[in-house]
């Protein structure tokens, strides 16, 4: 009996192997995988919702309102910045180096081969570099520490060095600037020589400053000025004089004042330049007559010289040159 049913089990056996073999043809087929992906497609079409359906509502903007409460609102365009603990005056110098130049000086065989035939003895090109406000600040203040934002070729940086000299200071200045200029400046200062797209102020400025004898106390900072004041906030070097110089338009000057009051020691001065300049609509204006709004500030003059003043740092009886030389916070030179 079991031999007799032994055919059939192998017909079976035979019939299921050619269906595999079927399946497996049918499934390399190339048309298979053109059905599926119609498929797929139709599937994804249909299960899409239709075009007549309302889109969902994307939440509202916040959009700031400016009324009663103004002095909350302007809170948005504070700069928050928590500096470090700041470094003694005598440690700023070669914390520069450390930080900055590997703990070697910038001087230290200068200049490269490469340049030292493009370089001028000296050059020295600025606007209001040489007015009355430095001797007057650098008197009053007696700075250890200056910070100059916005240097070009160094004509205000090493006027102030001269001044300093002359009183018997000590005094560190270090210079920001990404010494680049600006799109088109060499149309004006075709003297400054370019190689290979790199323009040699800083080295135009380097070569100003062992003109005059001044690598002990100058020192460039070839950064941004935004990238640089952040560092020094971070590395806890404080200025006691700071003078913003770089930018005219609005949104770079508010950066710079802000960022340079962080790192204001008491009973320092920040001045600056272009007060009265026309470019951005007077963004120079408008961002210090924030700041002083922004902080309980009014703007006094003397002169040629504007100063930021909080009004209880005043007395009735002050005059305006008084006021400027009790002020900590905005000197604006407009010279």
């Amino acid at each position: 009996m079991k031999e007799e049913q032994l055919p059939s089990f192998n017909h079976r056996h035979t019939d299921n192997n050619k269906k595999t073999r079927l399946v497996f043809r049918l499934l390399n087929s190339p048309a298979v995988y053109v059905i599926l992906l119609l498929l797929s497609y139709a599937l994804g079409y249909l299960s899409a919702p239709s075009s007549g359906s309302p889109p969902q509502p994307l939440p509202s903007p916040e959009i700031l309102k400016v009324g009663d409460n103004l002095n909350t609102q302007l809170d948005n365009f504070r700069v928050k910045t928590r500096c470090a603990k700041p470094l003694p005056p005598q440690l700023v110098h070669q914390t520069i180096l450390d930080r900055v130049f590997n703990s070697t000086s910038p001087y230290e065989n200068f200049p490269p081969a490469y340049v030292s035939g493009l370089l001028r003895e000296k050059k020295f090109k600025g606007w209001g570099s040489y007015g009355e406000v430095f001797e007057h600040l650098i008197q009053k203040v007696k700075p250890k520490v200056i910070i100059e934002v916005g240097t070009f070729l160094g004509a205000s940086a090493l006027h102030m060095a001269e001044l300093t000299r002359k009183l018997g200071l000590d005094s560190q200045i270090l210079c920001i600037d990404d010494f680049r200029g600006w799109p088109g400046f060499r149309d004006r200062f075709g003297y400054v020589n370019m190689v290979n797209s790199d323009v040699l102020l800083l080295y135009q400025f380097m070569q100003n400053v062992i003109h005059k004898n001044a690598t002990g106390s100058v020192l460039p900072l070839p950064f941004s000025s935004g990238s640089a004041l952040e560092k020094l906030c971070e590395w806890g070097v404080f200025g006691d004089l700071i003078e913003i110089d770089a930018g005219h338009d609005f949104n770079s000057a508010w950066a710079d004042i802000n960022r340079a009051y962080q790192i204001l020691r008491p009973g320092g001065i920040v001045f600056g330049h272009d007060y009265f300049t026309a470019a951005d609509n007077r963004g120079v204006r408008r961002a210090v007559n924030l700041f002083a709004q922004m902080n309980g500030l009014k703007i006094h003059t003397d002169g040629q010289h504007w100063v930021s003043c909080s009004s209880a740092q005043l007395s009735p009886n002050q005059s305006d040159l008084l006021a400027t030389m009790a002020c900590r916070l905005v000197w604006i030179d407009i010279i």
